[in-house]
C-alpha cells in the first residue's frame, strides 16, 4: 500500500511541475504540492526532491526523447552513484509520466518558442500600370503587391499590403534565397 501512495505522490508531483512549468497553470506552487502530497517530508527533502524532478523533466523534455532514450537516459539515472539518481520506482513513475505527457509537453514548448503575432496567411497578384491618357509617359513596369495575414493566437488578424517594383521583388528572393541557405545549413548540421 505504501509503494502505490509513494507513486500517486511521485506522479502527482510530476504532473504539478508539468502543469507549473508547461501549462502556465501559477497557482500550482512548490509549498502546495508539498503539502498535498508530501506532508511528511521536511521542506528540504521535499525541496531535493522536487529539484531534482524538476531538473529530470526539463531534461526529458528539452531533448524530446523517445521511449528507447527515455529507458537509456532513466536507466542511466539509476546506476548513478550518490545522491543525484533515482531510484526504480521514480524512474518508472517518470516513464509513465512522460508516456502520457510527451505530446502535450511538446505541444507547449512549440507554443512557448513562437514568435508572436505570426504569418498566417499570404496573397499575392501582379499588377500591370497602364496609362491614363494618350501621350502620358511610360506608366512603368509591374507591380507586384503583398498582402500579409498576421495575427496573435485567439485575437482577430491584422492585414499589411506591401507593394514591390520588379528591382525591390529581385531583392526580396535574394534575400529569401539567403534565409532558405541558412536554414539548410542548420537542418542538414542536425
Amino acid at each position: 500500500m505504501a509503494d502505490v501512495d509513494a507513486a500517486k505522490s511521485l506522479s502527482g508531483l510530476l504532473n504539478g511541475i508539468a502543469r507549473t512549468l508547461y501549462y502556465g497553470e501559477s497557482d500550482v506552487t512548490e509549498e502546495l504540492l508539498r503539502r498535498e502530497l508530501y506532508a511528511h517530508l521536511s521542506h528540504e527533502e521535499f525541496c531535493a526532491l522536487h529539484e531534482r524532478m524538476r531538473g529530470l523533466v526539463k531534461s526529458i523534455a528539452t531533448a524530446d526523447m523517445d521511449h528507447a532514450q527515455l529507458e537509456a537516459f532513466l536507466t542511466a539515472q539509476t546506476r548513478r552513484q550518490g545522491g543525484g539518481g533515482v531510484t526504480a520506482d521514480q524512474a518508472a513513475a517518470l516513464s509513465r509520466f512522460w508516456k502520457s505527457q510527451r505530446v502535450r509537453v511538446r505541444e507547449s514548448l512549440l507554443a512557448q518558442s513562437r514568435w508572436e503575432p505570426g504569418l498566417r496567411g499570404l496573397s499575392w497578384r501582379v499588377d500591370l500600370r497602364t496609362a491614363a491618357g494618350r501621350g502620358e509617359e511610360d506608366p512603368g513596369g509591374p507591380v507586384a503587391l503583398m498582402e500579409l495575414e498576421l495575427g496573435r493566437a485567439g485575437q482577430d488578424s491584422q492585414f499589411v499590403c506591401l507593394e514591390f517594383d520588379e528591382t525591390k521583388v529581385n531583392q526580396l528572393l535574394e534575400k529569401m534565397s539567403d534565409i532558405q541557405e541558412s536554414i539548410d545549413g542548420v537542418a542538414h548540421r542536425t
